[in-house]
This record gives C-alpha cells, sequence and structure tokens, in this order.
C-alpha cells in the first residue's frame, strides 16, 4: 500500500528598505541567495511561522503585512506562502542559517537570484493582489486546467 500524497508548506517574506531593496540571504546548506523563509512547523500559525523563519535567518523581527503570492514546486510538492513584511526590531546580519545577509534591487534580483524566487520578490513589489503560480524547482510554469 502506497502512503497518501502529502505537501510541505513554507513560509518567507519580501521586506524593503527606505530605498526599495529587498532583504535577502545567502543560505549557509547550498550558498544560494533567496529571501528568508522556511518550513512551517505543524504547532505554529503561518504568521508565527514566518515571523520564526524570518528571525532565524536574519536576526530581525518582523510583522507580516499582506499576503502576496502561493507558490507550488510541483516536483517536490511544496506550496510557499509569501509575505510582504516590515522591519519592527533588530538589525539584519548572518545567523547559523545564513552566512550572508545584504540588500538587492530589484533588478539585483532578478539578474542573481533563481527564476522561482525571483518571481517571489517581483509579484511582492508590482501588484496588491496575491499571485498563484506553479514550477518545477527551476522555471514558473503555465498553469494548465485539468481536462474534464
Amino acid at each position: 500500500m502506497t502512503a497518501p500524497n502529502r505537501h510541505s508548506v513554507s513560509v518567507a517574506a519580501v521586506i524593503t528598505d527606505e530605498r526599495d531593496r529587498v532583504l535577502v540571504v545567502q543560505r549557509r546548506d547550498n550558498g544560494k541567495w533567496e529571501i528568508p523563509g522556511g518550513v512551517l512547523e505543524l504547532h505554529e500559525s503561518i504568521h508565527d511561522g514566518v515571523r520564526r523563519e524570518v528571525e532565524e535567518e536574519t536576526g530581525v523581527l518582523i510583522e507580516p503585512e499582506r499576503l502576496t503570492g502561493v507558490y507550488k514546486n510541483l516536483k517536490i510538492g511544496v506550496v510557499a506562502l509569501v509575505f510582504r513584511a516590515r522591519i519592527i526590531g533588530g538589525q539584519p546580519g548572518p545567523t547559523e542559517e545564513s552566512q550572508r545577509v545584504d540588500w538587492w534591487t530589484r533588478d539585483a534580483v532578478v539578474a542573481q537570484m533563481a527564476e522561482t524566487f525571483a518571481v517571489r520578490v517581483t509579484d511582492a513589489l508590482d501588484t496588491d493582489q496575491p499571485a498563484i503560480r506553479v514550477h518545477d524547482g527551476v522555471h514558473v510554469l503555465a498553469e494548465q486546467s485539468p481536462v474534464p
């Protein structure tokens, strides 16, 4: 008997400064640049999870302001919830999870971040409505409607 299919849920935040730069982290585990975020734990609320993940990766305290996108990795079954957020305390810096923390312009994000993560930033900056997207872990895909 096979186990039922299941999804994992992750949370992340797009945080900007007064010059409209985006807070990004370079992960210690794979060296990739991303917005701060990670896996939502079973016992925590969605907002508490994004607060925890951002603090673990940047050292700052944030307040989530609005949902900006929902992204599903079809290859590994992860659904990511991305929020705009603002810093309410602390100073960004490296942590046990992030080897570097930096502020990037939108152009730097698009040029240097993987497509599936850059789109989360551009969606958060470009619209007031949450985006809903699917991807294969590398590229954003056009969502196909099921055939009846």
